[in-house]
């Protein structure tokens, strides 16, 4: 069973459950809010995160890398040969 003991709110504009123990700065970089918005939930936010340094977190996330997937062998896979099962009786 898990417990979260954070407060949380709705924020209409994102449509989503966002925390309150975050910065309004902080939410607005997590949701990808952008600068100058004026965000509902304005005043509920804490002023000083207890959590992270605002400085330090990145303003927007980046999105994942895309590529070709390419599967990965292991140095000596070919040299090895499989061991075989053991059956217990």
């Amino acid at each position: 069973m898990c417990f979260f003991d954070s407060p949380v709110g709705r924020c209409e504009a994102v449509r989503e459950l966002v925390l309150l123990d975050e910065t309004q700065q902080e939410c607005a970089c997590e949701h990808s809010c952008p600068p100058g918005f004026d965000c509902p939930l304005k005043g509920i936010f804490t002023e000083q995160s207890g959590v992270t340094d605002p400085a330090s977190l990145p303003c927007r996330r980046a999105p994942p890398p895309r590529g070709p997937k390419v599967r990965s062998t292991r140095l000596g896979d070919e040299a090895q040969p499989r061991s075989e099962a053991f059956v217990f009786s």
